[in-house]
C-alpha cells in the first residue's frame, strides 16, 4: 500500500518539471515546445483524475495542498468574523466557526480546519475535533437560528479526536447533541464535504438540507485503514476496504447520502484552490435561494424526510 499521491501523479509531476525547465529558457522553439507540453499535461491530468480508484481518491482528499475550510471561507465569503470558545471548557482550533456574508447575505459558517505545517497541524490537532469544538459549532448554530441566518458547514476531518481528555469531557455526547440539534434547526443548513469526511466527527456537522460533495472528496463511517484493521486485521488492506466501503462522491450520490457532486478543477482542488472555490459558489447560492422559499418551522420535517430516504435495499 502506498499512501503518497505522488505515485499516480508522477506523469503529471514530470510534465510540470519539464515545463518549468523550459520556461526558464528563452527562444521561440522552447515556446512551441512549452505549448505542446501544456496541452499534453491537460490530457494526461484529465486521464489520470478520471480513473482514480477509491483509495487514490482518499489520498487526493488528504492532499497536503488541498484547500481547507479557511481557504474556502476566504475565497467564497466576505466579512468573516470568527467566534471562539464553547462557554463551557475552552476553544478548539480543529473547528472554526463564525459569521460572514455570501454575496452580501449574512450567514454562519462552520468547518473542520487542518494545518499545513507541523506547528499548524499540532495547533489544529490534525483537524480532529474535541467536544468543545462541537459545542462551539452548536453555539454558533444556535446564534444563527436566533437571528434567522442560514448555516454553511464544511466537512474535512479523519474523525473526532479519540483521546482520553476528549472522552472525559463527553465526546460522544457532544456529537449526539449536535446531531439532534441540527436535525431540528429552523434555518437552512447547507453542508459541503470538501476533503475527508470521517465518522461521527464529520456527521456532527453533516445534518443538512443540502449536502454537496467535492468530486474527489471521500465520506465514510471509518477510515479505510481503520476498516481494514477491523475486518482484515491488517491496515495494509486499506485499498480493498476503500473499494468496498462506497466512500466516493459517485457512490454516495447513488445511495442518496449526498445531493450533488461538485466538480473540481483539472488535477483536483489542490491544483487550483481559487478555481475550486469559484466552482462551488453557484451551488451554495442556488441551494440557499431554494431553501429560503421554505418557512423555517417546516425545515426540520423536510430534513427528516430527506435523511429517511438515504440508502436502498438490494434483492438477493
Amino acid at each position: 500500500m502506498n499512501g503518497d499521491p505522488s505515485q499516480f501523479e508522477e506523469p503529471i509531476l514530470q510534465l510540470r518539471r519539464e515545463i518549468e525547465a523550459l520556461t526558464a529558457e528563452e527562444g521561440s522553439e522552447q515556446g512551441a515546445e512549452i505549448q505542446r507540453l501544456r496541452e499534453k499535461l491537460t490530457r494526461v491530468t484529465d486521464e489520470v483524475y478520471s480513473n482514480l480508484t477509491p483509495w487514490q481518491k482518499t489520498l487526493v482528499a488528504r492532499h497536503p495542498a488541498r484547500p481547507y475550510t479557511l481557504d474556502f471561507i476566504g475565497a467564497v465569503f466576505e466579512e468573516w468574523t470568527e467566534i471562539h470558545g464553547d462557554r463551557k471548557f475552552g476553544d478548539d482550533p480543529a473547528i472554526v466557526a463564525g459569521f460572514a456574508r455570501l454575496k452580501g447575505k449574512a450567514c454562519a459558517v462552520i468547518g473542520h480546519q487542518k494545518g499545513r505545517n507541523t506547528k499548524e497541524k499540532v495547533y489544529r490537532n490534525f483537524g480532529q475535533p474535541r467536544p468543545e469544538g462541537f459545542r462551539k459549532a452548536l453555539r454558533v448554530m444556535k446564534l444563527a437560528e436566533k437571528f434567522a441566518l442560514p448555516v454553511f458547514t464544511f466537512i474535512d476531518t479523519q474523525g473526532a479526536y479519540p483521546g482520553l481528555g476528549a472522552e472525559e469531557r463527553g465526546q460522544a455526547e457532544a456529537i449526539a447533541v449536535n446531531l439532534r440539534e441540527m436535525a431540528g434547526l429552523e434555518v437552512p443548513i447547507i453542508v459541503t464535504v470538501i476533503g475527508e469526511g470521517g465518522s461521527g466527527g464529520a456527521l456532527a456537522l453533516g445534518v443538512g438540507d443540502r449536502v454537496f460533495m467535492l468530486e474527489h472528496a471521500v465520506y465514510s463511517v471509518i477510515s479505510p485503514e481503520g476498516c481494514a484493521a477491523i475486518l482484515w486485521k491488517n491496515p495494509a488492506a486499506a485499498q480493498d476496504a476503500a473499494a468496498a466501503m462506497k466512500i466516493t462522491a459517485k457512490d454516495l450520490k447513488k445511495l442518496g447520502v449526498i445531493d450533488e457532486i461538485v466538480s473540481e478543477p483539472s488535477g483536483g482542488a489542490h491544483s487550483d484552490p481559487e478555481a475550486a472555490a469559484a466552482i462551488l459558489v453557484p451551488y451554495l447560492e442556488r441551494a440557499l435561494k431554494e431553501l429560503q422559499k421554505t418557512k423555517g418551522n417546516l425545515l426540520p420535517e423536510e430534513r427528516y424526510k430527506k435523511f429517511r430516504k438515504i440508502g436502498y435495499f438490494e434483492k438477493g
